[in-house]
């Protein structure tokens, strides 16, 4: 299954996701982070650098990865589009040893050394049959886990495995297509994932059927959270901290908070925040206290509708979820 195929799927969604809610005037508020460069960036993925507060950005169209160093207002290009072949940019993450991990949805994942741009290493998908490398979640020991939409499957990449030069295959860890929601063999499933920060556990949100899976990292047991107070449809990027886990629904135009019980069986729905200022959004990260949010504009003229994009491209601060 394909990127176009992919992006049909997600648009689908918006007719099944409850109808957006009016906010009161003292709900959480969106301003303007920082701007992205070019009218067709159509940004996915985000990754915070823990050591130096500057953030990434990816485009699903071309391949490019921005930077936004911090206290910047504009953003300015790192990785150019197409850079070593790569043709989508829609998961990143930063990890502590200066290092930048670059989802290509039909291939793999690339490493990059932050210092000087270089690619360090690069993981691909085994065999031939279809896939769709989504999201990835970095443990505390630097372990990677990403998942495919395609397959319901997570792949881990051990951080031992990542110096200059290696070409590898990813690992299929984690089989999740036989727990999760019954739906068409050919539904695009497991999106976001996170790590809890002992890493003992994995998170990760089937966009389709609106469930959230629990991974033992351990053992593999995989179980469904149970969800009260709404569901998960259309949840695309997460993030998780203290217990509180944030979930970007992006054809929903929604942001929602949950509070996670101790043992990660159960996750009560705190605050929903929908608004069509969020511009589809697909991801999102906590930094100092407030979310920075990609909006994504895929129904503008991008993968999921035609349409003409608000220009520039902006990654927004949301404020008060």
């Amino acid at each position: 299954m394909n990127r176009r195929t992919f992006l049909t799927a997600t648009a689908a969604l918006a007719a099944t996701v409850a109808a957006p809610q009016a906010h009161a005037a003292t709900g959480p508020r969106i301003s303007v982070a920082f701007t992205l460069p070019g009218d067709r960036a159509y940004p996915e993925g985000i990754a915070l650098d823990p050591r130096t507060g500057d953030v990434y950005v990816g485009s699903y169209t071309n391949g490019a990865v921005y930077r936004a160093a911090r206290g910047k207002r504009a953003a300015e290009v790192f990785l150019p589009p197409g850079a070593d072949g790569r043709t989508t940019a829609n998961g990143l993450k930063a990890d502590r040893h200066g290092r930048l991990w670059v989802i290509d949805s039909t291939a793999g994942v690339d490493v990059y050394d932050l210092r000087d741009r270089s690619l360090l290493a690069r993981f691909t998908v085994p065999g031939d049959a279809p896939r769709f490398v989504n999201d990835l979640a970095l443990g505390p020991d630097g372990t990677a886990y990403l998942t495919d939409s395609t397959r319901a499957v997570i792949y881990r990449v051990i951080a031992a495995e990542v110096s200059r030069g290696v070409r590898g295959t990813m690992t299929p860890a984690y089989d999740l297509s036989r727990v999760r929601d019954p739906q068409q063999p050919e539904a695009f499933t497991l999106n976001g994932i996170v790590a809890d920060s002992g890493g003992h556990r994995l998170f990760t949100v089937d966009m389709t059927g609106g469930g959230l899976y629990r991974v033992d990292v351990a053992t593999g047991a995989v179980a469904q959270v149970a969800l009260t107070g709404g569901d998960l449809r259309a949840g695309d990027g997460l993030e998780l901290a203290h217990g509180t886990l944030w979930a970007a629904q992006n054809s929903a135009n929604t942001i929602s908070r949950w509070r996670l019980s101790p043992d990660g069986l159960s996750a009560r729905l705190e605050r929903r925040f929908t608004d069509p200022a969020l511009q589809i959004p697909t991801t999102l990260v906590r930094d100092r206290g407030r979310l920075l949010v990609v909006r994504s504009q895929f129904d503008k003229g991008g993968p999921m509708g035609p349409g003409v994009p608000e220009t520039p491209f902006t990654v927004a601060r949301v404020d008060g979820i």
